[in-house]
């Protein structure tokens, strides 16, 4: 079926509604409201029997006489009735948005529930949809990136406790303030509209034109009311998907925030040795000094993105009042290294590691006689992790990976 018959068919659907909501006690003869339609050029044909089956079949309306079906109800002129059903459906009390499906990892549960979407009924309640998307976020994904993908097959006719008239100033500024209300709960709203074939014709009983109500509510690809806005046609839908939305949404990151690196020196270390920076770290702050309470130096980093890398590196010299016992003894630098951070689920974790560069003293006789009691030591440093230490000087690297 045609986007622009399917359009026809709603719009027609709609008209009947409303017909006999102005008619007593919600009814109507079934030529009044052919008749109706003829003369506004909504149809031209008496004929709207697949229409009155229609919402038969969606329990929106009845028919009076018991034997009445909706392909003889214009040859009996029936009285047809609106049912509770369809008296909410008119008022705006029936749910206009429904959830299919809870957020999921799973994409074969989505697929299938998004397969089993019926459509019931001549009625575009975007807000609604909205709305009920924002409330799907709860506290668990209050750390969590969130995205709204919104996809319509026409513009929005009625809104929340609408006016009963569609496409109506209230409906398009409810709609557009709901729009404008995901700024605050989403990282992001991708917005597709399709199944419009003519935007310059009339949106009735609006006096304006589809494009004037969709630039009202979404603003245009260029300036959209938020986001970002695709006007696209039924075979662009699986192209905009892949080829833009799916795309832009790769480079999200998962950075890690409250950062805290803690390196822990041996007692001989800070002993034996000077501690001093070559460079401060390119991100965060860190002790100017060693704390001899804990024998540690604290690195903090607030936040490290997707793929980016904090350095320090810092030296030990060793003293002039250095102990006779580290000589031609292997020494650790370090007792251990530990991590913890918040990854991008709001979860702390913690890493530690107790590998660590080693240096070792040895004696060697000058080429020259000292002068008695003078000797003179070398010292050697090993590389090991992401510790990494050459003649004395010591880097720690933390990189962020995670994508």
């Amino acid at each position: 079926m045609e986007q622009a018959e399917i359009k026809q068919n709603k719009a027609i659907r709609g008209y009947i509604i409303r017909c006999l909501v102005k008619g007593f006690n919600n009814t109507a003869l079934t030529r009044q409201i052919s008749n109706s339609m003829m003369a506004a050029g909504l149809i031209i044909s008496p004929d709207i029997s697949k229409y009155l089956d229609y919402l038969q079949g969606a329990g929106y309306i009845e028919f009076t006489a018991e034997k009445v079906t909706a392909y003889t109800a214009y040859a009996n002129d029936a009285v047809i009735k609106l049912t509770k059903a369809g008296v909410d459906l008119a008022e705006g009390t029936i749910e206009d948005a429904k959830l299919v499906s809870a957020l999921t990892n799973d994409s074969s549960k989505l697929i299938k529930a998004i397969s089993n979407i019926q459509y019931d009924g001549p009625r575009t309640d975007l807000q609604a949809g909205v709305n009920l998307a924002k409330e799907s976020f709860s506290d668990k994904t209050d750390n969590s990136h969130k995205y709204i993908i919104v996809l319509s097959d026409g513009v929005p006719n009625v809104a929340i406790n609408y006016d009963k008239n569609y496409y109506s100033d209230d409906v398009i500024a409810k709609t557009k303030a709901e729009l404008q209300s995901l700024s605050k709960v989403t990282d992001n709203v991708y917005i597709m509209l399709t199944g419009i074939s003519n935007g310059e014709a009339t949106a009735t009983p609006s006096t304006k034109t589809y494009n004037q109500i969709i630039e009202s509510v979404f603003g245009t690809t260029e300036k959209p009311t938020i986001g970002k806005f695709y006007y696209v046609t039924d075979d662009k839908i699986e192209t905009t998907i892949t080829n833009d939305i799916y795309k832009d949404l790769l480079p999200v990151s998962k950075s890690f925030t409250n950062l805290k690196v803690t390196d822990y020196f041996t007692k001989e270390i800070v002993e034996n040795f000077d501690f001093s920076y070559v460079k401060n770290p390119n991100i965060g702050t860190i002790s100017d000094k060693i704390d001899t309470k804990t024998n540690s130096i604290l690195w903090t980093i607030p936040e490290l993105k997707s793929g980016e890398t904090a350095i320090v590196q810092y030296k030990l010299k060793l003293k002039t009042n250095y102990s006779e016992d580290i000589i031609n003894k292997v020494l650790n630098t370090n007792t251990k290294l530990d991590l913890s951070y918040t990854d991008s689920d709001n979860k702390t974790n913690t890493k530690s590691s107790d590998v660590t560069p080693k240096v070792k003293l040895t004696e060697q006789l000058p080429t020259v006689l000292p002068k008695a009691g003078s000797t003179i030591f070398f010292g050697f440093m090993g590389i090991v992790l992401v510790i990494a230490t050459a003649f004395g000087i010591k880097y720690i690297v933390v990189t962020n990976s995670m994508k």
